[in-house]
């Protein structure tokens, strides 16, 4: 499976030659409120951050350790700064399924009794499943309710305050769930292609076929170069119009991708942005997920 499952060794390495963050997060870690009452969070990424924040409101402080629009997140390693993070957190929210291993390692090497919340775990998806379960909808209201319940553990006389924040974020969500569905519903048989299998779920929820060759999406999420076959077959269905839609994630652009986004703008195909973090000036999830459905919508309306 692809991710960070392979920068491992390196995340141990690093947290070995840093033993004193284990210690540190030992000895001032803790599942209760800071001094100033707020409570600690710390997530993997600033989606799963924001999501957090949603729940939480002015009684939580966010952390995310990765927020870089720039920076492509299969190449990050963890290191000692990002373990101090850890320090002090009550809670910690990340997203599991072999997609942030490097956070999870942390998480396991400080040893600390915070609370936690692994998306991929709450999502009741198996083992080998696509990870990028920020992008399935349904999941996202389980892991809010989830950071209701542990926020709620952490500080019972606020409870009542995170599960009426997590019940207007899944309202929101319930709406976008609605909105989503119906793409299938009015456009059925539309077809996508996708650069990246991040958006799956979200394709699986408008009804939107991704018909991208196996051997070219078994490569990507393998991180190796996709046969010479397999990239004439993806590239024959955008040249050829046999699809609605590219998906297309902007934070692992290479020479491959950028000629498929090429191809699709040639043939008139739409091109729909995905991405594993906020794009530079986004910071609500409901507000960006908006704009990719509303975006999805578009381009499967277009044909």
């Amino acid at each position: 499976m692809r991710r960070w499952m392979t920068r491992t060794v390196t995340a141990f390495a690093v947290l070995s030659a840093a033993g004193f963050v284990a210690t540190a997060c030992n000895s001032a870690g803790g599942a209760t409120p800071g001094a100033d009452g707020k409570i600690s969070v710390v997530a993997s990424t600033d989606i799963w951050g924001s999501v957090a924040k949603a729940v939480g409101g002015d009684d939580v402080n966010v952390k995310a350790l990765l927020a870089d629009p720039a920076a492509d997140p299969h190449a990050h390693e963890g290191d000692a700064a990002e373990a101090t993070e850890l320090d002090g957190a009550a809670l910690i929210v990340y997203n599991g399924g072999g997609y942030d291993d490097f956070f999870a390692d942390m998480v396991n090497a400080a040893a600390q009794d915070a609370h936690k919340v692994v998306a991929f775990d709450v999502s009741g998806h198996s083992e080998g499943d696509n990870e990028h379960v920020w992008y399935d909808l349904p999941t996202v209201k389980k892991v809010a309710d989830k950071i209701a319940q542990e926020l709620g553990a952490i500080a019972p006389d606020r409870k009542a305050a995170f599960d009426a924040n997590a019940k207007t974020f899944d309202g929101k969500i319930d709406t976008l769930i609605t909105a989503v569905s119906g793409i299938g519903k009015a456009h059925p048989g539309r077809k996508a292609v996708a650069t990246e299998p991040v958006a799956k779920y979200l394709l699986d929820l408008a009804g939107v076929q991704d018909v991208t060759p196996e051997d070219f999406a078994e490569a990507i999420e393998q991180e190796s170069d996709p046969s010479a076959n397999a990239v004439s077959e993806i590239t024959d269905l955008i040249a050829g119009k046999k699809v609605s839609v590219l998906i297309n994630n902007v934070q692992t652009e290479t020479t491959l991708t950028n000629t498929l986004v090429g191809e699709a703008q040639k043939a008139d195909i739409a091109v729909v942005a995905v991405s594993e973090t906020f794009p530079a000036g986004e910071s609500d999830y409901v507000g960006w997920m908006t704009k990719q459905v509303n975006g999805l919508a578009a381009a499967v309306a277009k044909e």
